[in-house]
């Protein structure tokens, strides 16, 4: 799993075993772990990483948060077809062979497998000296009790769930604005919705949901088949200082709106009359607007400008 030549092998495999305690799997050990799965339901299998923004972790050597934002930007977008992790495995890419960086990050990491109930199954670690920063690769398998076909209706309510602020997409167009600044906002975590959209789901109908990543609210056309999100943000999901920052350095309502979550992470699109139940359920978010009958169009009226416009 990883170089058996370096000195810190023992303590990271040390900590993926830490993980292998799981409901889900049974694992038996060897020169290579064989893992045996306690369940029987379908699966679906997720890949992504952390993308540029991990030239800001490397600089600020925030690990903690770039494990964070890796695992948010896999498991946000299992909770789209309402399943549950149970097994893990891990690309780690760094500038420089720096063992405590790397033990710090395989420890958050672990430390989060084990808190969700998932099982470490193997990993890598590259170094790659001509890199500005680093970058976290991660596979998820999760299981799917219930099949959800994931799209909206005419007549459904859009309910938003409040983002951290930038998370993990539009890091490259933050890079060319803010040049070599170093901010808080640019290695704040992505916020992970999957425990909270699996609980509703549990409980409430719903027919689509979108996790508000690379393409921002232009995702949403993947659910809407013939029909269009009328979109006004309520107060409460108003966009966070550092887009406002970032529109007033140039960047038009529509560019805005296809780069960033100016706001609102995850969308859930839901029947009406499950809508307040929901709510209720959710303290962080709120009515964004309503499906309605057209083309697979989305209209929004700017927190920005407060113009409307098309995407």
């Amino acid at each position: 799993m990883y170089n058996p030549t370096k000195p810190y092998k023992y303590k990271i495999l040390s900590l993926i075993e830490s993980t292998w305690s799981n409901p889900y799997v049974k694992v038996k050990r060897g020169l290579y772990p064989v893992f045996e799965r306690k369940i029987s339901f379908p699966e679906v299998q997720h890949t992504d990483g952390i993308g540029t923004k991990g030239f800001y972790h490397w600089r600020k050597k925030t690990f903690r948060n770039a494990v964070l934002d890796a695992l948010a930007m896999n498991l946000n977008d299992l909770a789209m077809v309402g399943a549950t992790p149970y097994t893990l495995q891990n690309h780690v890419v760094l500038p420089k062979d720096d063992h405590k960086a790397i033990l710090a990050i395989v420890s958050e990491l672990a430390k989060e497998c084990r808190k969700r109930k998932i099982a470490m199954t193997g990993g890598e670690t590259s170094i790659h000296s001509d890199m500005p920063g680093m970058d976290i690769s991660i596979t998820v398998s999760g299981f799917v009790k219930n099949f959800l076909k994931n799209q909206c209706r005419v007549g459904d309510v859009l309910i938003g769930m409040k983002s951290n602020g930038i998370h993990s997409n539009g890091i490259t167009k933050v890079r060319e604005i803010f040049g070599q600044q170093n901010r808080k906002e640019f290695t704040a975590p992505t916020k992970i919705y999957l425990d909270e959209v699996l609980s509703v789901l549990t409980k409430h109908k719903i027919n689509g949901m979108m996790h508000i990543t690379g393409g921002a609210f232009t995702k949403l056309k993947d659910i809407l088949n013939k029909a269009d999100a009328v979109i006004n943000q309520p107060k409460k999901l108003e966009p966070q200082s550092i887009f406002r920052e970032l529109y007033n350095r140039g960047m038009s309502d529509e560019k805005m709106y296809s780069t960033f979550n100016c706001g609102v992470g995850f969308i859930l699109s839901v029947p009406k009359n499950e809508a307040e139940k929901i709510l209720s359920e959710m303290p962080g978010s709120a009515i964004l607007g309503e499906v309605v009958r057209g083309a697979g169009k989305i209209k929004i009226r700017s927190a920005f400008s407060g113009k409307s416009f098309q995407l």
